[in-house]
């Protein structure tokens, strides 16, 4: 299930029995309306202070802990660049730029989806990740 707006992820905030605070609503905000960036915290940490003075950093990395330990976000991990978080939870591959650090979202055949490996392999699954590296359309057009 991806998340598109700000609606979508207070509601489901609500649900899980987390605060609403003006920080936490800065956050989302910045979350929302970079969902296509798949942003790191630092890029959250920026939007998020243009809406709320009071969001720290540390305030930033702990809301994005909440919200990806409830289940609201992915956080995607990497060894050489910051991580990034994504509102997209469902099965799908992420295409990562290994020149501009782009992440795409990929639709996967339903054949790959956790739930019908599920079925089919009586493994339950519990959390996906699925990446291909390589070179977005927009790198490709560049010289090195």
């Amino acid at each position: 299930m991806a998340i598109n707006d700000k609606k979508d992820l207070i509601s489901q905030l609500k649900e899980k029995g987390l605060k609403i605070t003006p920080q936490r609503l800065a956050i989302i905000e910045a979350l929302v309306s970079n969902c296509d960036n798949h942003p790191g915290a630092t890029l959250i940490f920026k939007e998020a202070r243009k809406k709320a003075k009071s969001v720290s950093l540390s305030t930033v990395y702990a809301t994005l802990k909440d919200f990806s330990e409830n289940g609201l976000i992915k956080q995607l991990e990497f060894d050489r660049m910051e991580n990034r978080y994504d509102l997209n939870i469902s099965d799908h591959v992420n295409l990562i730029c290994k020149r501009c650090g782009k992440i795409m979202d990929y639709h996967i055949p339903e054949a790959l989806e956790s739930r019908d490996i599920a079925r089919k392999s009586g493994f339950i699954v519990t959390d996906t990740r699925m990446e291909f590296h390589g070179y977005c359309r927009d790198c490709l057009k560049q010289p090195d």
